[in-house]
């Protein structure tokens, strides 16, 4: 059965645009492997974070909303851990009203941006 997850991660502020990118993109290629479908993603940016984590006090953060099966958060997570980048990740199954919240959430904000640009 196919459910949905967040997940988030944080990344080490140490790194380049270009690493950063490459992570992100790394394990959107896993979970586009795995036969998942990405609904929504977002890179929140860098980020003060609210107690240091291996020193740093700040860290990349990015977010996947996807629909796939149980068995590819294990290996998601697996990755997650050896990725010496990635310094913190938390995965969460959605029920139906974190789904529709987050659906609502970003028609919302599609919105004010079609408003913003059509006053532009």
């Amino acid at each position: 059965m196919t459910n949905q997850y967040e997940a988030v991660f944080i990344m080490t502020p140490v790194l380049s645009d270009d690493q950063m990118k490459e992570a992100v993109s790394k394990f959107e290629k896993l979970i586009l492997d795995k036969g998942a479908e990405i609904v929504h993603q977002e890179n929140w940016g860098l980020r003060k974070l609210a107690y240091p984590i291996q020193r740093k006090n700040t860290g990349f953060y990015h977010l996947f909303e996807f629909k796939a099966e149980g068995s590819l958060i294990k290996d998601l997570e697996i990755q997650f851990i050896r990725d010496e980048r990635v310094m913190r990740f938390l995965t969460v199954k959605l029920d139906k009203h974190a789904i529709s919240y987050n659906q609502r959430k970003r028609d919302k904000k599609s919105a004010l941006v079609a408003e913003v640009k059509e006053n532009n």
